[in-house]
């Protein structure tokens, strides 16, 4: 009767949400250090206000908060922004949003991952005409209709980007 208790099952459940807590965690305190870095760690500047609320939306806690703003503002590794656009699945236009220490080595990653997907790639300013630029990202200006195995291939795709580590937030035109 090895392997029948309780906590083997438990175990599992948490070792699965500590690892995806991780990744989310992870994320948001490079997005942290960032605008810490370029608001000279103040955390009263607007920006910054709003990526603190989202890391307090997440669960983030309080201490990993403060030292993700302490390492922007003495860490000298330069983290910057960056930003994909591409076109999937029945025509739906991506935008891939992202931070990142290394542009090139990042851009073959992105890349490698469309082609896994059967997408590729757009020029620069290819996609970001159907979206428009909000506080919270970016919202699509028209909708694209997509089929159900259109709308699962796109939804794989995201989900493989998203896992991607320097990437911060994926936005789509489907409807």
């Amino acid at each position: 009767m090895s392997g029948h208790n309780k906590w083997s099952k438990i175990k599992n459940k948490k070792a699965a949400s500590d690892a995806q807590k991780s990744k989310i965690f992870g994320k948001l305190g490079k997005l942290l250090a960032t605008e810490s870095k370029l608001a000279k760690g103040d955390v009263n500047t607007p920006r910054m206000r709003t990526v603190i609320e989202k890391a307090k939306q997440a669960n983030m806690p309080q201490d990993n908060i403060n030292r993700a703003v302490q390492k922007g503002k003495t860490d000298t590794a330069s983290l910057e922004e960056v930003l994909y656009e591409a076109y999937g699945p029945g025509g739906v236009a991506i935008i891939i949003e992202g931070l990142t220490d290394s542009r090139n080595r990042t851009a073959q990653e992105i890349k490698h991952l469309l082609s896994k997907h059967d997408t590729a790639l757009a020029a620069p300013g290819a996609a970001v005409w159907a979206f428009e630029k909000t506080a919270d990202g970016f919202e699509p200006k028209n909708t694209v209709p997509l089929l159900d195995f259109e709308r699962e291939k796109l939804s794989n795709l995201v989900e493989a980007i998203l896992d991607h580590d320097d990437v911060q937030e994926v936005y789509t035109n489907e409807e």
